[in-house]
Formats: structure tokens, C-alpha cells, sequence
């Protein structure tokens, strides 16, 4: 008895043939790959680009979230001055009482043109619009970096509630402008509803560009040194401080050159706004298909800037 309980267990050998250890049974399963596992327990990358209509989605769920950063944006922007949100009036205003002493007193670009005050503070309020959009969108990724590498959510949230802010800013100008025009002698009309499908085509514009230039800006950071000088370059170019039409009529440009300076996005709301704003302002001083070159510019940004900003969602806040 007591042999058999001091008897140690008998180990099994191992079954081996003539060379070496035998292969497992035919029935064992095979190892799977890390892949293979991953995708049996619904196990995705982290970060991974999702497609186009998921990420249309995805930004749709987030619509509240862009809302309220662009209104929270907007509130903080002037929070430290004294005069507080009068500023979002003020400073655009600032801005069109210099251009109009430099360009309307100074290099009397206001002769031949027909409300001149009007004419520039519309330009003024309708270019600051996308330059503003476009600057705000070089920094959405780069200035966001803590939020984009702490959180996952669709990162064209940044660029479109810079966007969104920009519009809520116009607002306020708007409101000025309004003023300005009744202070003038331009009556109301009609024609001010045409202000809400130009701005609707411009804010799909300015979005685009800004998704654009917020990829350019996040890979570049020194983007956002060069932008001011490009931006400034085209408010020259864009009818501004000048009446396009006026100056055409007197030069024989290249036919190139005409249809460049027509055709230019920025000029192309302008005079869609200034068309809807101011009375004296008539048809026969917008160019050729300016409605079409709105929605064109609009669909072309719009589209193709958000298809490009998205080809690169998982690159941003790595590296």
C-alpha cells in the first residue's frame, strides 16, 4: 500500500515517430492572426478614416457640438474688453472708415460709383467674411491639438464651427450695414431676400476653403504666417474699394484678364450681395452668369474641400 501511494505518476510520453515529435491532429484549429481575432470580437483601428457617407453621419450626430463651439467661440472672442461684444460691430466698421479714407478720399476710387459708402461697407463686411473663414481655418487643427488628441469625434467639426462663427460675426455686422444703408437713402426692398441664398452659397464656399486650407494648416503650421499676405493680395483683386465694372469700361484688358476678375469667388459674392443690397446697384453692372459662377465656386469648394479634408482624418494630431 504504501508503495503505491509513494509511487510517483507515470508522465505520458510524448508521441513522436521516427524523426522528431508528430504532428498535432488533423482536427486541431489553425492560429489565427491578430486581423482574424480582431475582427471576430468587432474589434476596429483606433482612429481609423471611416467612409464618406458615415462620416457625413458622424458630423450630423455632432451638429449640436458645432453649434454651441461656434456661439461659445464667438461670446469668448471679446470677453477681456471693455466694450465687450460691441466689437463685432466695431471693428468691421474701423475697417471700411480706413479703406475709405486710403482708397475713396486719398485715390478717389469712389468716382463714378453710385453709393459709394454702401459699396465699400458691403465689400468690407462680405470679404472680411471669407478671410476671416479662411484664417480661422488654418489654425482649426493646429491651435486644436490638446481637443483633436483627447477626444474622437469627426475633426471637420473644427473647421465648420470656425465657419459657423464667422457667419454668427456677419450677423452682427449685418445689423450695421442695415443702418449705414437706411442712413444713405437706400430704401428697403424686395431684393434684400436675395442676401439669404448669397450668403447660404458663400458659407458653403467659405467652408470648403477652410477645410482646405485647415489640412494645409495642419501637416504646415507656417501656412498661417503666409496666409494674411495671400488673403490681403486678393481682397485688392476682388472689388473691394473699387467698382470692377467702372474700371473695365475704361481699360481694354486682356479678355483673359476680364474674365479672371469676374470670375473671382470673392468678387462674385460681392456684387451678388451688393446687387441684393443696394438700389442702384442693378443688373447690368454684374457680369455675365454670376449666379452660376456663385453655385459653381460653391459646389467646386464645398465638395472637393471636404472630400480632401476627409481623405486625411486619421492623420491629424499624430506625429
Amino acid at each position: 500500500m504504501s508503495q503505491l501511494l509513494d509511487k510517483p505518476p507515470t508522465a505520458t510520453a510524448p508521441l513522436s515517430g521516427p524523426s522528431g515529435p508528430a504532428d498535432p491532429p488533423s482536427d486541431a484549429a489553425p492560429a489565427l492572426s491578430p486581423a482574424d481575432l480582431a475582427a471576430r470580437h468587432g474589434l476596429t483601428v483606433s482612429g481609423a478614416r471611416p467612409s464618406l457617407p458615415a462620416y457625413v453621419r458622424q458630423l450630423w450626430h455632432r451638429r449640436h457640438f458645432i453649434t454651441a463651439f461656434a456661439t461659445a467661440k464667438l461670446t469668448a472672442q471679446y470677453s477681456q474688453a471693455k466694450l465687450g461684444q460691441l466689437w463685432q460691430i466695431m471693428t468691421p466698421l474701423l475697417n471700411a472708415a480706413v479703406y475709405y479714407f486710403v482708397f475713396g478720399v486719398l485715390m478717389n476710387t469712389r468716382h463714378g460709383v453710385p453709393d459709394y459708402v454702401p459699396f465699400l461697407v458691403t465689400g468690407v463686411f462680405v470679404f472680411t467674411f471669407t478671410q476671416q473663414s479662411v484664417m480661422a481655418g488654418t489654425r482649426a487643427i493646429s491651435g486644436s491639438l490638446g481637443l483633436v488628441r483627447a477626444l474622437h469625434f469627426p475633426r471637420a467639426s473644427l473647421p465648420l464651427s470656425y465657419c459657423l462663427q464667422q457667419l454668427q460675426q456677419l450677423l452682427f455686422s449685418l445689423c450695421a450695414l442695415v443702418a449705414i444703408l437706411l442712413a444713405f437713402g437706400v430704401p428697403p426692398a424686395p431684393s434684400w431676400l436675395l442676401a439669404i441664398p448669397a450668403l447660404a452659397l458663400q458659407f458653403t464656399f467659405n467652408a470648403g476653403l477652410a477645410l482646405v486650407v485647415a489640412r494645409l494648416g495642419a501637416k504646415t503650421p507656417d501656412i498661417a504666417q503666409l496666409m494674411p499676405f495671400v488673403l490681403r493680395t486678393w481682397m485688392y483683386a476682388s472689388g473691394v474699394m473699387w467698382s470692377i465694372d467702372t474700371v473695365l469700361k475704361d481699360r481694354h484688358l486682356p479678355h483673359a484678364v476680364t474674365v479672371l476678375l469676374e470670375a473671382n469667388p470673392a468678387a462674385v459674392y460681392i456684387d451678388l450681395m451688393r446687387f441684393a443690397l443696394i438700389d442702384s446697384f442693378h443688373a447690368g453692372r454684374l457680369p455675365d452668369h454670376v449666379w452660376a459662377w456663385a453655385v459653381g465656386w460653391a459646389l467646386l469648394a464645398g465638395v472637393g474641400g471636404f472630400i480632401y479634408f476627409w481623405k486625411a482624418e486619421e492623420t491629424y494630431g499624430r506625429g
